[in-house]
């Protein structure tokens, strides 16, 4: 299996903690605009698009802070991708910060899908 790169984004987002948490660590928020459709059985979730089902395992779940999640289908590699919910403690702005793996050559439409992934999640908030 070839070495994946791991890559970080940043996106500002005008919504509260609490709420963005809702969206990005339970099946029914993640459905509204990560997938077509979420299932999970204890740290188990199912992430389903079109006609491709994939399972990723949850490895972390802190309250208003961040999620990360495995695929199962890279269980041997140190891969995960994970959403972290960030607040300026000066200003209080939010920011997403996505943290994910690629294969190098795909770095660039990884982070363009996320971009269409959390403006959707910006959509169903209400955010700009």
């Amino acid at each position: 299996m070839d070495d994946k790169v791991k890559f970080e984004i940043e996106f500002p987002i005008q919504a509260s903690p609490q709420l963005l948490f809702q969206y990005i660590s339970t099946p029914s928020g993640l459905s509204e605009w990560f997938a077509d459709d979420v299932n999970s059985r204890g740290e188990i979730f199912t992430f389903i698009w079109d006609d491709s089902e994939e399972d990723a395992k949850l490895i972390i779940k802190k309250n208003a802070e961040r999620i990360k999640f495995k695929w199962l289908e890279d269980e041997d590699a140190p891969v995960f991708f994970e959403i972290r919910i960030q607040v300026d403690e000066i200003t209080k702005d939010v920011s997403l910060i996505v943290t994910d793996f690629a294969d190098e050559d795909e770095v660039e439409e990884s982070k363009m899908l996320w971009e269409n992934q959390i403006s959707s999640l910006k959509q169903v908030l209400g955010s700009t």
